[in-house]
């Protein structure tokens, strides 16, 4: 950073400037707990004499404990993009009003959660459904590690409840499937040809006055060879929406070679389990009884509330230990 001319290239210089911040936070972090726990042996042998530097050793403990794990946690990121940015979708499944019900909860369950980790969030597109909920809807995740933890939460998510949408107020299953792509700078290549794309352009929907209610400014862009979809409509313009649609266009081709390379792996190490992009991965029981249940690590919580206000930390960290000891096997 230094180096003459370091700044002439504002695009390389400010990914550098992050890199560098990145790096600097961990190193302050380790640094603030190595004296922690040094000073650690000195408290032990004062809360034998004095009730209240027991009091101060119990949370000098806690605190070194959940800075220890979220270290543990940094360390399990090892993907070419797991330190960046993340492009968030949220699509209703089988079911009807109530699987739109229980996207929209699924979304605010992320908006949530990525507030509790300190992400910036900026929406891109939202679909409502025809009676209630969402059909579909888009954000951003920008903060350290934002793809690699929202990567574990990709896949089918199920909800059982006593449906509020039925008369006879009897029990159905929901489910909705969350789509997790990194945000990609410029210069990562990734191929797209202009004749394999179709561009539609409609009027944007929601709250956003009249501008988005008299123009057609939401850009919707398909993928002709994979049928990957994209759309956004929050931008002021068509031009904008175009070009933040593109951009959601490479980060779900990216992620579409992501999962192919993650199937390859998995089928070399013989796994037999299913990781199909569309694979159940979690339920949420509200009725007969309340759990949260991950089929993947066989994690259960039974306030289901807390799980549903944005409290993910201990799925996604049991998912990120199983996925690493898988790797090292």
């Amino acid at each position: 950073m230094g180096r003459p001319g370091f700044w002439d290239d504002q695009e390389a210089a400010a990914r550098t400037s992050a890199a560098h911040a990145r790096a600097q936070r961990r190193l302050e972090t380790f640094r603030e707990l190595e004296s922690d726990v040094a000073d650690l042996g000195d408290l032990a042998e004062m809360a034998d004499e004095d009730e209240e530097m027991a009091s101060e050793l119990d949370a000098q403990l806690n605190s070194v404990e959940r800075r220890l794990a979220e270290l543990e946690e940094a360390r399990l990121f090892s993907g070419g993009y797991d330190a960046g940015d993340a492009v968030v979708t949220v699509h209703a499944g089988a079911g009807g009003t109530d699987s739109q019900d229980w996207a929209e909860i699924l979304l605010r369950m992320y908006l949530r959660w990525a507030e509790r980790r300190g992400f910036q969030v900026e929406m891109v597109e939202a679909s409502p459904g025809e009676e209630a909920g969402l059909k579909s809807a888009t954000f951003i995740a920008r903060g350290e590690n934002a793809y690699g933890l929202f990567a574990a939460e990709r896949g089918v998510h199920r909800l059982v409840r006593i449906s509020p949408f039925d008369s006879s107020a009897r029990r159905h299953t929901s489910f909705a499937q969350l789509d997790v792509g990194p945000v990609v700078e410029d210069g990562v290549e990734v191929e797209i040809d202009d004749a394999d794309l179709r561009v539609d352009t409609y009027r944007a929907s929601g709250a956003g006055g009249q501008h988005v209610n008299k123009t057609d400014s939401a850009v919707r862009i398909t993928h002709l060879p994979t049928g990957v979809v994209v759309q956004c409509q929050n931008e002021r313009s068509q031009t904008q929406n175009k070009a933040v649609a593109m951009q959601l266009l490479r980060s779900k081709l990216i992620e579409l070679e992501e999962r192919k390379r993650s199937e390859e792996l998995a089928r070399q190490r013989g796994e037999v389990k299913d990781v199909a992009w569309g694979s159940q991965i979690r339920s949420y029981v509200l009725h007969p009884y309340t759990m949260v249940k991950d089929h993947r690590t066989e994690h259960e919580v039974g306030d289901v509330q807390r799980v549903l206000d944005g409290d993910l930390d201990e799925f996604v960290r049991d998912y990120l230990n199983k996925t690493a000891a898988a790797s090292a096997n």
